[in-house]
């Protein structure tokens, strides 16, 4: 790996994760096209997305620290925005129910997943079904319940939703946002239960894939942390872009890049060109 091939995977994964666009069939399709491109296990794609969740962590640091101030053992506790206390309560327990399927399928299948992640053409396939999730979701009318109409149902089907998504291709974000808008909640609601969710999956992979921290190759460490710092700051900026682009409802937008990338991908591994 150099310094060039890190940054440029950075900035991949931090667009793409936060994008509906599947980071993980990125990075798969990508390092399939560079020969000299090798990490111990997923070690490499385990730190970008921990640049991604430093980032979401940032974008919600408000939200985050109102739930933790929702856990105190009172009645009343203060908290800032315009979310309530008990509507706050409320969407930790359906993140923690949202969070258990993606945790017990990650776990029980992690070596099938792994597998499936060296096949740039899986990723490319199911990039095709990310598509069509984006573009059929924009075609969905009255979505209009938010936070507070959150019930256990959308925290099932979303949870589910996510764990669909541990296959490459299948975007995380893209699954789960128009899995809430399928239940009519409104897109604003479906994002940021969305990205919410991410977190505790997404610190459970990295701690998972952790072993493979300790075979990353001394001269290889600044490479894997600028490409922390890319994933990082890329994350944030496509969060920021990511939030105004859903308030028009143009997930299509997403829907046909995903069938563009996908199918020029499958096109090439094919030998057609």
């Amino acid at each position: 790996m150099t310094l060039f091939t890190a940054i440029i995977l950075g900035i991949v994964q931090g667009l793409t994760e936060l994008f509906p666009v599947s980071s993980s069939a990125h990075l798969v399709i990508i390092q399939s096209f560079l020969p000299d491109f090798h990490q111990p296990g997923v070690a490499f794609d385990a730190i970008l997305h921990l640049g991604t969740l430093v980032a979401v962590v940032f974008y919600f640091r408000f939200d985050i620290w109102n739930m933790c101030k929702a856990l105190l053992p009172v009645k009343s506790a203060a908290v800032s925005g315009d979310t309530d206390l008990p509507t706050l309560r409320k969407l930790i327990i359906f993140l923690i129910i949202g969070t258990i399927p993606a945790a017990i399928l990650g776990f029980l299948f992690k070596d099938y997943i792994h597998s499936v992640f060296e096949s740039a053409r899986a990723a490319a396939f199911f990039l095709l079904i990310t598509g069509f999730l984006l573009f059929f979701s924009d075609r969905v009318k009255n979505a209009t319940r938010d936070e507070k109409e959150l019930n256990l149902k959308d925290a099932v089907i979303i949870g589910f939703a996510q764990s669909i998504a541990l296959l490459p291709g299948i975007s995380r974000s893209g699954a789960t946002i128009t899995a809430g808008i399928f239940r009519r909640l409104n897109r604003k609601t479906a994002a940021r239960f969305s990205f919410l969710l991410s977190l505790p999956v997404i610190c459970g992979a990295v701690i998972l894939e952790s072993p493979y921290f300790k075979q990353i190759p001394s001269q290889e460490i600044l490479y894997y942390f600028a490409g922390f710092i890319c994933a990082a700051l890329a994350g944030l900026l496509s969060l920021n872009l990511f939030f105004l682009v859903i308030r028009e409802a143009r997930l299509k937008y997403f829907a046909y890049y995903c069938w563009i990338f996908g199918l020029f991908t499958l096109l090439v591994k094919s030998s057609i060109f």
